[in-house]
Formats: C-alpha cells, sequence, structure tokens
C-alpha cells in the first residue's frame, strides 16, 4: 500500500464546503453532492466562485489539511494553513544552502537538466510513434537540441546562463510540441510557443491549467518534508511566489503535464468546443473541461512507473514526495547531490 495525501478538487460554480461532524460536506443549491471524512483529505482545492465554512477553515487549519484557492483559470490565489509546520533546523539549513552560490548552481542545474531530459524523452517517444515522416524528422532534431542544452549545463557558470540555456531550450520544445498532436487535431489546438498570462491559444490554456495542478502537489510535497515553499535555488525569490515549488516542479513538468495535455486532445477527450475564445485573446477552460483534466490527472497519479534511483514500482502520485525527501537530505547533508526524476 502507498499513503499518498489524497486531494479534492471543487469545481462546481457556488457549491458550498462546510463541516459536518468529523466530514467536509459539499452541497450546491442546498443539494448534498459529496460528503468525505476529513481524514481521507490532504488537500483541498477550490477552483473559482466557492463558499467555504469559517468552521471547515478551523478545522483544516487544526487537522493539517491544506485549503488551496485558485481562480477559475487554475492560477493560485491563496493558500489556508495552521502554525508553521516543519523541521526548524532543516530550514535553518535551507537558508544557509540558498546563499552558498556552488550549492545554488547544483540544484539548479539538476533541476533544469531533468526538466529538458523528460522532456526530451517526450519528443523521442513523439518521434518513434510518428507516421509522417516530417513529423519524425522535426522532433528528431529538437531531441538532439534539447539534448545539446544538457551538455551545456555543467559548463554554466552562474544562474543567468542556466536560465538562458533553459530558456533556449523550452522555445524548441514548445515550438515542437504541436507534432506530437494528431494532424486532424492541429487546426484547433495549434500552439506557436508557450504563452501564459493569459494562455492565447487551446494548447496552453491546457498546459496551464494542468501546470498550475502540478505545482499545488509539488508545494504540498516540498511543505510535507519540512522547507519552505518560498526559498528556491533555481527561481528568485519573489513575495508570495513558491520558488522551491517551482524548482521541484521542472522535472514534472512533461511528464504529468505535457504527456497527459497531448493525451487529452489527441483521444479526444477534450475538444474545441471544450475551450473558450475571449474577446482581447485570451483563451480558457470551460467547466466541463476542467473537470476531465481533473479526472485524468487523478487517474495518471494512480499509474505506477519504475523509480530508478528505489528501483521498485510506485505511483506517479508519489513522485513529487520522494523528490522533496530527496532534496530535503541533500539541503541537510545526508546526500552528496540532488538527482531529479528521469523518466525512460
Amino acid at each position: 500500500m502507498y499513503q499518498i495525501f489524497n486531494t479534492l478538487y471543487v469545481m462546481t460554480p457556488k457549491s458550498y464546503v462546510h463541516l459536518e461532524n468529523n466530514t467536509l460536506r459539499i452541497d450546491v443549491e442546498r443539494v448534498k453532492k459529496l460528503q468525505v471524512p476529513l481524514h481521507h483529505l490532504g488537500t483541498v482545492v477550490c477552483f473559482g466562485n466557492i463558499m467555504i465554512s469559517p468552521a471547515l477553515m478551523h478545522r483544516c487549519a487544526d487537522d493539517g489539511i491544506g485549503l488551496v484557492l485558485l481562480d477559475g483559470n487554475g492560477r493560485f490565489k491563496a493558500r489556508l494553513e495552521g502554525g508553521v509546520s516543519g523541521n526548524i533546523l532543516l530550514r535553518q539549513a535551507q537558508h544557509r544552502m540558498a546563499a552558498n552560490e556552488a550549492f545554488t548552481l547544483t540544484i539548479a542545474r539538476a533541476a533544469i537538466a531533468g526538466k529538458l531530459r523528460n522532456c526530451r524523452q517526450v519528443l523521442l517517444r513523439g518521434a518513434r510513434e510518428a507516421t509522417n515522416e516530417d513529423d519524425k524528422k522535426m522532433l528528431g532534431n529538437a531531441a538532439q537540441s534539447l539534448a545539446t542544452s544538457v551538455r551545456n549545463l555543467p559548463l554554466a557558470a552562474n544562474l543567468d546562463i542556466i536560465r538562458g540555456i533553459e530558456g533556449d531550450a523550452a522555445k524548441v520544445y514548445f515550438s515542437t510540441l504541436i507534432y506530437l498532436v494528431r494532424s486532424d487535431k492541429r487546426k484547433f489546438f495549434s500552439m506557436d510557443g508557450r504563452t501564459r498570462r493569459p494562455p492565447r491559444d487551446r494548447f496552453n490554456a491546457l498546459l496551464s491549467f494542468l501546470y498550475s495542478i502540478v505545482m499545488n502537489d509539488c508545494r504540498s510535497a516540498i511543505e510535507s518534508v519540512g522547507l519552505d515553499p518560498q526559498l528556491g535555488f533555481l527561481h528568485s525569490v519573489r513575495p508570495g511566489r513558491a520558488a522551491l515549488a517551482l524548482d521541484l516542479m521542472e522535472e514534472f513538468r512533461s511528464i504529468l503535464a505535457d504527456r497527459l495535455a497531448l493525451t487529452l486532445i489527441n483521444r479526444g477527450q477534450i475538444t474545441e468546443n471544450d475551450i473558450q475564445e475571449r474577446e482581447g485573446g485570451a483563451v480558457l477552460l470551460q467547466d466541463k473541461a476542467r473537470k476531465t483534466a481533473v479526472t485524468a490527472y487523478q487517474e495518471r497519479k494512480q499509474e505506477e512507473i519504475t523509480h530508478p534511483l528505489l528501483d521498485t514500482k510506485i505511483p506517479y502520485g508519489l513522485l513529487p514526495l520522494l523528490q522533496a525527501r530527496f532534496l530535503s537530505r541533500t539541503i541537510s547533508g545526508e546526500m552528496d547531490g540532488y538527482i531529479p526524476f528521469l523518466v525512460k
């Protein structure tokens, strides 16, 4: 058995989430829709216009259940938590190591190496499965470009160079991702690079939504091991920004979000009618698409994959927790260096 923090996503507009004895209850227009024992929950994530009772807020804070508020597009707004938790000695070590330039560069290189190698595997897998020779060639060339970027990382002398390598590689990756979309779907899910805040096309809108979910899992994982999610190594410190969670998230973007987005599009689980284009160029997921994406993501987290360091099968949903543990041990000096999760 695996113990994974269970996450409840509340997405129905005007839902009322409240406490009933030792359970969380959800009503819509005064009709009960769901009731869940509190001890089954690790995090409650609310999208958009959701009403939450003060009694439930207090109980979540007491029981250590995370309460996350996102807007209707999945963008982070706030997080409710009880008294600051975590290992103070570990956090002191984190602050010391964040001031250590050599250590900071080591973690930043590892984060980007993990990201680019996993992105490369997505492209290589697509090239193997492609039936169109032009698509196969474009994907193969992009994968080779990412391999070059990975080889350049050890030579990067500072964070700006590392971020520059990542930025150039990301342009190549996102400009090629469209070749993994079925040819009959490309008309409606075209993509010309990565855009956000707001996303400018349907593909980017779906990616942004999935990234926000992955981000929440990574932040929860960081907090679960006692680290400060706002003090990162690769991402700069900024008020309200969970920089360390963003660092951890890099290695999971392609395998937990990008591949899932491609599956949802190629299988027709999300269509052009599920994503709304608004005046001004913004593109937003409608309720049906959000529910479909969340359901697919939760199912994805239950699938198993072999972890190369542990040499055992674990659910995808456990990966951020394990990697957060490895990161904490690296910061505390129990491990010689952080090794990102690499998919085969």
